[in-house]
């Protein structure tokens, strides 16, 4: 098998040229260049990875931290990523967990290991206190924010968009308000939804709060539940536009008119919203992944924050 000195022989040059060949060094004169990639496709040579990797210090491979791969905002967050690797030649390696704290400290140990130059956090399962200590082997960003100062951030204050969407159902004339969620109150985002309510309705009811909703079918489920109790909601906030979707679907099947008798508000503006016309709260998840490969990349331990947008539409 031809080696790194065998081409440097036939090339007429030294080791060192070659080696800055490889690793797509600027400072390389395009004759120099040429007669080296001219017997690299002679040989049909491959540079060993893990030795070129071992010299630059890098692998241009990070890794994505996500619970799931068929969730609309995981799908945009990742699709942010992928915008910007293939604009930089990175690879981009999908860790999913499903929420499982040791799967995901596994994917730690990789950045331990330098198979990755970096982690771009989703959504996590475990604590700040046990993820902190792997920043010294590399990277770690999070998609939410946080004020440790060993992790980086790409987030929206979700905060802020809950309190904002929830004032403007009010605003509508809605007091009896109900919202759906993925996780229960074990997720950050749960709380700060619960949070929001509380700030701007008062006390919760227990019934007009629905757990579990990822898809269309969760949401057909939580309109079962939700428009058939006494003193029924008349508006929803769900989770995502396929919940929301759903959500639509059964109110028309038991003849309710949205937005006359039903306002319906998703989030993260996906096709199936912009189909059916229901408003929505874009949080720019695109432009969250996108910014935070750039954190990763860039070994930045920056807080940056994106714009969220409430979009009107006809259901509310």
């Amino acid at each position: 098998m031809a080696n790194i000195n065998e081409i440097a022989l036939r090339a007429g040059v030294s080791v060192s040229t070659v080696s800055r060949v490889l690793n797509h060094h600027p400072y390389v004169s395009e004759t120099k260049r040429a007669a080296v990639q001219r017997v690299i496709n002679e040989l049909d040579y491959t540079p060993n990875r893990s030795a070129v990797d071992l010299i630059r210090k890098e692998t241009r491979n990070i890794g994505v931290i996500m619970p799931y791969n068929n969730n609309q905002a995981f799908d945009q967050l990742l699709h942010g990523v992928l915008n910007r690797s293939v604009e930089l030649d990175y690879t981009t390696v999908v860790l999913p967990t499903k929420y499982d704290p040791d799967k995901e400290l596994s994917y730690f140990n990789m950045l331990k290991n330098k198979q990755l130059d970096g982690i771009i956090i989703t959504s996590r399962s475990n604590t700040w206190s046990t993820i902190i200590p792997y920043t010294k082997y590399g990277t770690i960003v999070a998609c939410e924010f946080t004020d440790h100062p060993e992790i980086g951030c790409a987030y929206m204050d979700r905060f802020a968009s809950f309190v904002d969407t929830f004032q403007l159902l009010k605003d509508k004339g809605h007091s009896r308000v109900a919202f759906t969620t993925a996780r229960g109150e074990e997720s950050n985002s749960t709380q700060l939804t619960i949070k929001a309510y509380q700030h701007i309705f008062g006390e919760l009811p227990p019934a007009y709060y629905i757990r579990d909703c990822y898809s269309i079918n969760d949401g057909v489920r939580a309109a079962q539940q939700l428009l058939n109790i006494d003193h029924r909601p008349t508006a929803i906030y769900a989770n995502g536009d396929e919940v929301a979707a759903g959500i639509y679907q059964y109110a028309g099947s038991i003849q309710l008119e949205v937005p006359k008798d039903l306002a319906i508000i998703g989030q993260e503006n996906q096709p199936v919203g912009i189909g059916l016309h229901l408003s929505t709260v874009d949080h720019q998840l695109v432009k969250v992944g996108e910014t935070a490969f750039d954190l990763a990349i860039g070994k930045s331990r920056d807080k940056v924050e994106v714009p969220y947008h409430i979009i009107v539409r006809q259901s509310i």
